[in-house]
C-alpha cells in the first residue's frame, strides 16, 4: 500500500510541475508568454508584436501591426519571415490563439502568444496605448 501512494504522489508531482510553468511549449506549435516574459522580452526587442484583436481597443506600447486574427492568413505578406520571432496578442488570449494556430498551420516556427492577452498586461499595472 505505501509504495501506491509513493507512486502516486510521485506522479501528482509530475502532473503539477507540467501544468505550472510559463512560457510553455503548447500542443498548436506556439509558446505561451506571460506579461512578465513579454515585459522583459520588450527590454531589449528583436520580434515583432502583433496585435489581433478586432475591433481596435488599444496596443501594448511598441506593437508593430495590427492585423484582425481571422485575417492574418490572407495578410502574410506584412509579416516577417517564417522563423522571425513573432508575439501574437488580443484582449484576453482567444483571438491570438486562433492566429497562431492558423499561423503554425502554414509553417510559422517561432511564435509566441500572450497569455491573457492585453487585459492581463493592464491588471499588471501595465500600459496601453488607446
Amino acid at each position: 500500500m505505501k509504495v501506491r501512494w509513493i507512486w502516486l504522489v510521485i506522479l501528482l508531482a509530475l502532473a503539477l510541475a507540467g501544468c505550472g510553468g510559463e512560457n510553455t511549449d503548447t500542443e498548436g506549435g506556439y509558446r505561451n508568454i506571460s506579461v512578465d516574459d513579454l515585459d522583459a522580452m520588450l527590454a531589449d526587442k528583436d520580434f515583432v508584436l502583433v496585435n489581433t484583436h478586432i475591433p481596435f481597443e488599444g496596443d501594448i506600447p511598441g506593437t508593430d501591426l495590427s492585423i484582425p486574427y481571422n485575417e492574418i492568413g490572407q495578410r502574410l505578406d506584412e509579416l516577417p519571415a517564417k522563423d522571425a520571432a513573432i508575439v501574437l496578442y488580443c484582449r484576453s488570449g482567444n483571438m491570438s490563439t486562433t492566429a497562431a494556430e492558423r499561423l503554425v498551420e502554414l509553417g510559422y516556427t517561432n511564435l509566441y502568444e500572450l497569455d491573457g492577452g492585453f487585459d492581463a498586461w493592464e491588471a499588471a499595472g501595465l500600459p496601453l496605448e488607446k
